[in-house]
């Protein structure tokens, strides 16, 4: 049987209440915090609201102790620290929550809302997203709730008032907030968010290990957005560069043991880009990746303009930036598709691409001799070894697959051979491990490649489920080439008719059924509504700022103007809110106003009056209908009414100032009066 809460007393109904607003809060942490630290929550939150229900004495503060000496522990023994930002979180939410084991006294619940506040913004540090800001803003107007509760007077006023008055609050500093986050000047962030391991999932790592992933799992969050200047290249033509690896132990694949000689070329196998062609403008919406790399599309010469990052090209034409990207960032770029890079001619520089392993492979090794020596190959230049490589990976049988199991040792062989299926980075290693074997320089190279456009802003959508892998071939008299082995076992896995997506759920699968186009548009549109709060709001940046004083007649804005507009800004509202509520004073009558307030509550509780009811004719009335249990309060009602009327009538000698005082006692009075129900 449900209770509900305006049966309860109200310790227990505000209790209960603080707690759901607690729970809410905690929810989409969840995701993040160790598992017993949740399972701690859940449980402290239940025995909590059973304790409250059965109006049970809280546990002595010799338990609480021990469960926090507990609970730190636990989080040592988790996180190995006490510090950062998931060790700090698990201890405020063990905080938060223990700490609503000794809700005795109204300095507690104080010490529980703002524990809440900070717990409330401790959900931004894993996700910015207009969800989790929807849903800590209702957050927000729950914990207001119960603190303005809780300086309502004795009895038992309604939540449902507490609620309206937390929500005027909410609404009165709207205005003050936009202000702040429009003028306040943007600083740097004050904490780092390290990246997440991304093993069995889709995305984009410094290395690469081949064959240890059973399966791929999609990833179908959003890596980049794109918009384009002009028409968008079509879509097999879009290579995002990443990462390039071409140090190979047999398991794993790593970026060039050369190190410094990347930034300049000096190895011999340096950029040496050339360009040809019109360009492709466009402006990339980068998620954070706590790597320090930028992703372009093939080839970018010019350093993308992203504010606050210093940003140089390595010698294999991936674009990096002096520190890790741990939030939202917004850069234009300018690629020509049409490109050429790298040396010419052969050299010692080159030799490190052709090197493999001892003892690997072996097959692998045998087929690129038996490549080599066929009658129809004598002679044959590199473009045509790569293609008779291709042609095999077409003809052969070979397939794509997320699910290819564990490979062994040799993993190239195993491809070739056995399995003949593998994702993006089966293919690609197994193809550069076979250029490599016939003396041809080969690398990979890692990044995103297609995406998709939103049909409703036109932005272009890479996802983490987009990450590729591909290989380069050096050829001589054209440097370093693009060649996507992928493309030849599964074309479809490079355009647009068989794009890689994550299962969906029940929900999405039943609307799909239901309408084919319906799930898409939903989802294009909740994408686009997104994207517009990471433009305008997440991206908001110190160069939108100065923009926008620009647009209001500032010649060379900076950082102090910013703040001189802010405080300006501010000192104005100040002023015109003090000017407002003097007149507005001076136009109504405070004690008509007090009258007024009293009526308004007496016809809550079934006492009606008119405006020309005085207050003895209330007080009569307070009498009149309440003389039984509740003639207590309404007898300090009634009291209450004759002293306004005496304040008013009585006292027309008494000096200006004793009247102000009285006038202010009794307005004091009326917040705590218990009104009759």
């Amino acid at each position: 049987m449900l209770i509900r809460l305006t049966t309860l007393p109200r310790d227990a109904r505000d209790t209960l209440f603080l707690l759901l607003v607690i729970a809410w809060l905690l929810l989409p942490q969840t995701a993040h915090l160790p598992l017993w630290c949740s399972a701690l929550a859940g449980t402290v939150l239940l025995w909590r609201g059973w304790l409250a229900l059965q109006a049970r004495p809280l546990p002595g503060k010799w338990w609480l102790l021990a469960l926090l000496a507990l609970t730190m522990g636990a989080t040592w023994a988790t996180h190995k620290t006490l510090l950062g930002r998931d060790a700090g979180v698990t201890l405020l939410v063990v905080l938060l929550t223990l700490k609503t084991l000794e809700l005795r006294a109204r300095r507690d619940a104080f010490v529980v809302f703002f524990l809440g506040f900070f717990c409330m913004l401790s959900n931004f540090f894993y996700s910015q997203s207009l969800l989790t800001a929807f849903s800590m803003l209702l957050g927000l107007l729950g914990l207001l709730t119960v603190l303005v509760n809780a300086h309502l007077p004795v009895g038992k006023p309604p939540l449902a008032l507490a609620a309206k008055t937390a929500g005027w609050m909410t609404l009165l500093g709207a205005p003050i907030m936009v202000l702040l986050f429009v003028l306040f000047p943007r600083l740097a962030p004050l904490w780092g968010v390290p990246g997440d391991a991304m093993t069995g999932r889709s995305g984009l790592s410094a290395s690469m290990q081949v064959g240890n992933i059973a399966s791929l799992a999609l990833d179908d969050s959003i890596a980049m957005r794109i918009r384009f200047e002009g028409r968008p290249p079509a879509q097999p033509d879009l290579y995002f560069r990443g990462p390039v690896l071409s140090s190979f132990d047999g398991r794993e694949w790593r970026p060039p043991r050369f190190g410094a000689a990347s930034r300049d070329g000096n190895n011999g196998a340096g950029a040496k880009l050339a360009v040809s062609g019109a360009p492709v403008r466009y402006e990339v919406t980068l998620a954070p990746t706590s790597r320090p790399w930028l992703f372009v599309m093939e080839a970018a010469t010019q350093s993308p303009e992203l504010p606050g990052y210093q940003s140089t090209m390595q010698a294999d034409l991936q674009w990096r930036v002096d520190r890790p990207i741990t939030d939202l960032v917004r850069y234009k770029v300018q690629s020509y598709p049409s490109f050429r890079h790298g040396p010419t001619q052969r050299m010692a520089g080159l030799q490190e691409f052709v090197e493999l392993p001892p003892g690997f492979n072996p097959r692998t090794q045998a087929l690129a001799e038996q490549i080599r020596s066929d009658p129809r190959h004598a002679g044959a230049s590199t473009a045509q070894l790569v293609q008779a490589a291709l042609e095999r990976l077409r003809t052969g049988g070979y397939s794509y697959t997320l699910e290819p199991g564990v490979y062994g040792q040799h993993t190239a062989d195993e491809f070739w051979f056995d399995r003949k299926q593998g994702f993006c980075e089966h293919i690609a290693s197994s193809f550069v491990i076979l250029m490599r074997a016939m003396d041809i320089p080969a690398r990979i190279v890692t990044g995103y490649q297609g995406g998709e456009q939103n049909s409703v802003d036109g932005f272009w959508v890479l996802r983490q489920s987009d990450a590729h892998a591909w290989a380069e071939v050096w050829q001589a008299g054209r440097g370093w080439v693009r060649v996507d082995p992928t493309s030849a076992v599964a074309p479809g896995r490079t355009g647009a008719f068989q794009r890689l997506a994550a299962p969906q759920g029940v929900v999405a699968q039943t609307l799909g059924s239901l309408s084919p186009t319906l799930m898409a548009q939903l989802r294009a549109t909740w994408e686009a509504v997104n994207n517009a709060w990471s433009q305008r709001v997440l991206n908001y940046t110190q160069g939108q700022q100065l923009n926008l004083l620009k647009d209001i007649g500032f010649q060379s804005p900076s950082w102090e103007d910013l703040s001189d507009l802010l405080l300006g800004s501010i000192v104005l509202a100040s002023l015109a809110g003090a000017a407002w509520a003097r007149w507005e004073r001076s136009q109504h009558d405070p004690w008509l106003r007090l009258l007024a307030r009293a009526r308004k509550r007496l016809a809550r509780a079934g006492i009606h009056s008119t405006p020309a009811s005085s207050p003895r004719q209330l007080a009569r009335q307070v009498l009149a209908k309440f003389n039984g249990g509740q003639i207590g309060q309404a007898q300090a009602l009634h009291d209450w009414l004759m002293r306004l009327e005496s304040q008013r009538y009585a006292a027309t000698s008494a000096h200006p100032q004793s009247q102000r005082q009285e006038l202010h006692r009794l307005r004091q009075q009326f917040s705590r009066l218990s009104w009759p129900a």
